[in-house]
């Protein structure tokens, strides 16, 4: 991928993951890796800071013996999560203006 994923959009992308369902972080880093290109490297320390922000919390899960350790949005979560939303649709509509070569004032 050409551009740089900067950490508020990394943010973003994980509390939108998020917002739908509850995952573990093997299975939340492979979606993102996939998508964006970003490795396990970059987003487990995402994981922690949001955790340490209060914006999602962990729990554990037995699988075959094993504790899975998942991932979900915390009330202050959903509602960064809709901030970003929101702030997404206006943002991507001034760069789709921008390199449509529209007019900067809309």
């Amino acid at each position: 991928m050409t551009f740089q994923i900067g950490s508020v959009l990394l943010d973003a992308c994980v509390l939108a993951i998020l917002a739908k369902e509850d995952t573990y972080g093997y299975r939340l880093t492979q979606q993102i890796k996939e998508t964006l290109g970003v490795s396990e490297s970059t987003l487990y320390p995402v994981l922690r800071r949001l955790q340490k922000e209060e914006l999602l919390e962990t729990y554990d899960v037995a699988v075959m013996g094993r504790n899975r350790r998942y991932y979900r949005l915390t009330d202050e979560g959903l509602e960064k999560n809709k901030e970003y939303k929101r702030e997404w649709v206006y943002f991507s509509r001034k760069i789709t203006t921008i390199l449509e070569g529209g007019n900067f004032n809309d």
